[in-house]
């Protein structure tokens, strides 16, 4: 809201010393920082009617909704996933337009992909193991110096 630095503040306060006087300060500081309070408690009770008039109303749900709806992370993530589980459920024989020796280079091909996705998913899964067992602390060996 209002963006104060540190050379503002210290002019704010050159200039209340001068005008107030070094006795009345701390007293205008008191009732400064006693409005300020009272208006941040303000703000903060007026944020939570809103809030909770927004939950019974339930426009809480529809923004989540729309918000949802409007993600073009989550959207392009969707898209994603519908591509490639077409791809997973891919059967060249199933369009009958590929002749025999083009169909079998499909299934190859798609018998490779596959393949090499297992393989970079298992390779995943043992780093991601393999990190885990790293960060998991050392049990505490014993004490094997002489104690004396």
């Amino acid at each position: 809201m209002f963006d104060l630095g540190m050379t503002e503040l210290l002019v704010i306060g050159i200039v209340a010393l001068i005008v107030v006087g070094p006795k009345d300060l701390p007293m205008l500081f008191r009732s400064v920082g006693r409005f300020v309070g009272k208006a941040k408690g303000m703000a903060r009770e007026f944020s939570r009617a809103m809030d909770q008039a927004a939950d019974e109303s339930g426009m809480k749900e529809v923004s989540q909704s729309l918000k949802a709806a409007t993600n073009p992370t989550q959207f392009g993530m969707d898209k994603v996933k519908e591509a490639t589980d077409s791809f997973t459920k891919w059967e060249p024989d199933a369009e009958g337009t590929l002749s025999d020796e083009r169909a079998d280079a499909a299934r190859k091909i798609h018998d490779a992909t596959a393949k090499k996705a297992q393989e970079r998913q298992e390779a995943a899964a043992a780093e991601a193991a393999a990190d885990a067992e790293a960060a998991k602390p050392a049990d505490a060996a014993p004490d094997t110096k002489a104690q004396g």
